[in-house]
């Protein structure tokens, strides 16, 4: 008679736990246990509770290769999910082994675990393991399918058609509840949520401190009577009666110096959505700017030629960016800042130097707190001797219609803004066209026009980039795209795959919080249809753009800050954070890949890793050969690459354009989603009261504050980067890289406060501490 002692461990979540009766089948390599109940006085499979039990067999049953849990119905009661964490069984011989299951069992059914030894193919010779593995995909490709969201978009989870409940009250003819909240000013489509499998779903922690979170908030505004005013804004100090409580250091800087060019360049560097702007060594046609028009801000002894061209940098100065790429690179603290670079040498322009741009002042009826130009940061270095031209180009938004708000219809624009780096250090818009198409009636706006006519134009290049962020960097090219990476790894990899448990912590609600986007944003009669100029197809139709220019190497992160041309600019902490989590991930990956894959035919003749491959090329990017996403991967340093880019892309890139949104957003004027007014035309014309006319009212400025509010704020139950509380791995070399990867994190982390420390605006949204493991809010 051989004894198992059986250890089962629930959930700790509230109603993890389960009045079900659970059984337990042991196969081993000599045998098969009976089923046998796991049943001891008292409560069993309490929330929390690690249950003990004894397994009794006629004989031992060798080296333990699976187990099956029996989920069946106790007596009277309901049927009860169970959220069971793993099981560890004790052999007679002491060998421990370890069962992950991390996963809810909702109906009665039976589910079979591996034991917890990471495998490929490969690595299996026995039928019944291969069988296992055969059957696992086979059932979650049963059911997880693929659905078309929007055509042009990467395809999503299709979720069972929702069927309405059978009427048990008196009026049968009584409509069904259209899903408005009573005081929630936009449709939520529950439906999109409601069927989700329980595995996909928030825990009940998550989803009530979720929707906690957003009742007083819609309350608070409609007793006050914001949600139903559709009037201008008075005054812009209104604007600032509708910030949430929670205030903090950068949403109050953004609100006092948001009209400043300082601080307006310093956003396209380290605001929400830092990585479009790129640099420019040549003027575009479309974009007619003269030297003329722009040479009083560029400085005396040059030109704009001489500034867009690029030169080498002094042998002896070493670019920031190919530094970093030998290790994690690092982040300057208190007294370690870059020295400035030696003059630069004049060149002779066609013109005399004009003397320099005059000091601008805009005060904005904000009290005495007016303004204060170049206030924000203290010089951070001098530009390298290279190109100190860059251009932002938002051509992707060009002709797309707009709605009408309010009863009003909206209007909209596809800007390109053209920027100087100067030697004091900081980026300074210095030309704006307002078209794609140069013209009589699209003039180009300089600071040195009248103070509301640039304010206005600066304010439709914002404009233009709460699409650019919220479509693009951020639904798009992170949401979207990982909840394809997440699909295709459910479907196509078993439990003990290798890759498998190096990449579920990085899937973890991602399903659920699109689905509640989908519900709120992306749905008629949701923020995008009561909130947004572009609606919902216009909205759609931004991204859809985006994903047919969407390239692999643009997320592979250090060829985008190449191929931008940013890779030695100043002052641009996301470059530098993010090379640095970077660059800790990737060593994390390559000694997890490189432990199980030895050679380049372990990877090329690895079936599972090829289809999980293949259909995101085939699901996310539709197909698109231009894309440059590989259909199959041949080495190891290409599953190296392939690996750290879809984790970046669930965790520090969905960081980097989501933490800090609500900081940039809750002042309106920086970040308005939708424009009453055409974009100007002629200067000389705009005033206080046109501008606070084209600004969006007062009930689409709240919708679009709440909803977005409530899409930032991270839920409880959250994993920073680096914990993984699931225990998948058992292996001593990948439980060492675990642990040795959290100490590099801890290490960036601690460096980036000790450097915002000197900084008057912190750049924290890449400190690992906050990065999510994954895209969960």
């Amino acid at each position: 008679m051989a004894t198992y002692k059986v250890r089962v461990a629930t959930g700790t979540d509230l109603l993890s736990g389960t009045l079900d009766s659970i059984s337990l089948t042991i196969v081993g390599t000599q045998g098969e246990s009976h089923k046998q109940l796991l049943n001891h006085f008292g409560r069993d499979f309490a929330t929390g509770a690690v249950d003990q039990y004894t397994v009794q067999c006629p004989q031992d049953l060798g080296e333990l290769l699976i187990i099956r849990l029996h989920k069946e119905r106790y007596s009277f009661f309901p049927k009860d999910p169970w959220y069971c964490n793993y099981v560890q069984i004790c052999a007679p011989n002491g060998h421990i082994y370890h069962f992950p299951a991390y996963q809810w069992m909702d109906g009665y059914e039976t589910l079979a675990l591996r034991e917890a030894t990471g495998k490929t193919t490969a690595d299996d010779s026995l039928p019944v393991l291969l069988e296992h593995r055969r059957e696992e995909i086979r059932a979650k490709q049963d059911f997880y399918h693929w659905r078309v969201f929007l055509p042009g978009l990467p395809n999503y989870v299709h979720i069972p058609s929702y069927r309405p409940p059978v009427r048990r009250h008196r009026n049968p003819n009584r409509p069904e509840w259209n899903g408005y909240i009573p005081g929630f000013p936009i449709l939520i489509n529950f439906k999109a949520t409601k069927f989700l499998n329980l595995n996909l779903r928030y825990s009940f922690l998550k989803t009530a401190s979720f929707f906690v979170r957003l009742g007083p908030m819609a309350l608070a505004f409609k007793v006050r009577g914001l949600l139903d005013c559709k009037h201008s804004w008075k005054r812009l100090k209104d604007i600032r009666k509708i910030f949430p409580g929670k205030k903090s250091v950068v949403s109050e800087y953004v609100a006092e110096h948001w009209a400043e060019d300082t601080f307006f360049g310093y956003q396209y560097l380290n605001g929400v959505n830092p990585g479009l702007i790129r640099r420019c060594t040549r003027i575009p046609d479309k974009f007619p700017v003269t030297d003329d028009m722009v040479a009083p801000f560029l400085g005396e002894g040059t030109c704009l030629q001489a500034e867009l061209e690029v030169r080498p940098a002094p042998a002896e100065t070493p670019a920031p960016f190919l530094a970093s790429l030998a290790g994690i690179p690092p982040l300057p603290t208190c007294g370690a800042r870059a020295s400035p670079s030696p003059a630069r040498t004049p060149r002779p322009c066609p013109r005399p130097t004009p003397a320099p741009g005059r000091q601008r002042l805009l005060h904005l009826r904000l009290g005495s707190r007016a303004p204060r130009m170049g206030a924000y940061l203290p010089p951070i270095a001098a530009p390298l001797q290279k190109g100190n031209i860059y251009l932002a180009d938002y051509r992707i938004m060009e002709g797309i219609p707009t709605v009408e708000l309010s009863g009003r219809m909206q209007h909209h624009c596809a800007p390109l803004c053209l920027l100087h780096f100067g030697p004091e250090g900081k980026m300074m818009p210095i030309a704006i066209q307002l078209s794609q198409t140069p013209g009589p009636d699209c003039p180009i706006f300089l600071p040195s026009d009248s103070e509301w006519d640039w304010l206005l134009a600066k304010t439709w290049v914002r404009y233009a980039e709460f699409y650019s962020h919220e479509a693009i960097s951020h639904l798009l090219e992170t949401h979207l795209i990982a909840e394809a990476f997440c699909l295709a790894l459910l479907r196509n990899l078993p439990m003990c795959h290798p890759l498998y448990k190096l990449l579920i912590p990085h899937t973890r609600y991602t399903v659920q919080i699109n689905s509640i986007g989908r519900a709120v944003l992306l749905n008629e009669g949701g923020l995008s249809a009561k909130g947004m100029s572009l609606g919902v197809e216009g909205f759609a139709e931004v991204m859809v753009r985006a994903l047919s220019e969407l390239t692999y190497d643009s997320l592979y992160l250090p060829n985008d800050f190449v191929e931008r041309g940013v890779q030695d600019l100043p002052g641009y902490y996301y470059r530098d954070d993010s090379l640095a989590v970077w660059n800790a991930l990737e060593r994390y990956v390559t000694e997890i890949i490189t432990y199980y894959y030895p050679s380049d035919a372990a990877v090329e003749g690895d079936p599972e890793l090829q289809s999980w491959v293949q259909e995101i090329f085939k699901e996310c990017l539709l197909g698109r050969e231009s894309s440059g996403f590989p259909r199959c991967l041949r080495t190891v340093p290409e599953l190296i690459r392939y690996v750290t880019i879809v984790i970046f892309t669930c965790s520090a890139k969905h960081a980097a354009v989501n933490t800090g949104q609500m900081e940039f957003t809750a002042w309106m004027p920086n970040f308005p989603a939708s424009m009453r007014n055409p974009p100007i035309q002629a200067k000389g014309l705009t005033t206080l009261e046109t501008f606070m006319d084209t600004l969006p009212d007062v009930k689409t400025t709240c919708i679009t504050l709440l909803v977005l509010w409530t899409l930032s704020r991270e839920p409880d139950d959250r994993r920073p980067l680096g914990h993984f509380p699931d225990i998948h791995f058992v292996e001593e070399a990948p439980r060492r890289s675990i642990e040795a990867f959290r100490q590099r994190l801890n290490q960036i982390s601690h460096d980036i406060r000790q450097r915002n420390k000197c900084l008057p605006i912190p750049y924290y949204y890449l400190d690992p501490a906050l990065i999510e493991n994954s895209i969960s809010i």
